[in-house]
């Protein structure tokens, strides 16, 4: 897929997500439907482990993407709390597994990470954003009474490009 232009002229950045198992996967996509404001829900509910990789590198990021997926088994992630956000709610996660694939991933791409993806991992599912403080805190209540998610499988790596909008997909590298 050939790269088109994205922010200032360059390369539209690229976004890596985890890829959740399809049970899971279905349950926090219904809840982020449910609670996100729908003008506003413009991806599929996802778990980020880098919000802005350069797209003139795709090719690189491709071929390590490949490599760490071929050595790796399904990755187990606890759901840690259901938390809330200034204005919105996420489930936190928790995988010593998952921390340690992107460590690895940051330190081969040290030199290309924004800002926001040198400033620490937590990974989370974000359920609802931009409403306001009293809203976000009956969903959290709401989503903390009824999720019965304790645990989920990172199945593998999914590689989107950024459009200032839905994103749009690149690649899925399944790990083994």
């Amino acid at each position: 897929m050939a790269a088109g232009p994205g922010l200032e002229g360059r390369a539209a950045p690229l976004v890596l997500t985890l890829e959740l198992d399809g049970n899971a996967f279905a349950c926090l996509d219904a809840l982020r439907r449910r609670f996100f404001p729908p003008d506003r829900n413009l991806v599929p509910a996802h778990v980020t482990l880098f919000h802005q990789l350069p797209g003139d590198r795709a090719r690189d990021i491709k071929a390590l993407l490949k490599v760490m997926a071929d050595k790796r088994r399904p990755i187990e992630v606890a759901v840690a709390e259901v938390k809330g956000l200034d204005r919105g709610v996420a489930d936190f996660l928790r995988s010593a597994g998952l921390s340690a694939l992107r460590d690895e991933l940051a330190a081969e791409w040290g030199p290309w990470l924004s800002e926001q993806d040198r400033a620490g991992f937590r990974p989370h599912v974000t359920v609802q954003n931009k409403v306001d403080a009293a809203e976000a805190r009956r969903t959290q209540a709401l989503v903390a009474a009824e999720l019965r998610l304790r645990a989920v499988t990172g199945i593998g790596l999914h590689l989107w490009r950024y459009r200032a909008g839905p994103w749009e997909h690149v690649q899925l590298f399944r790990f083994r």
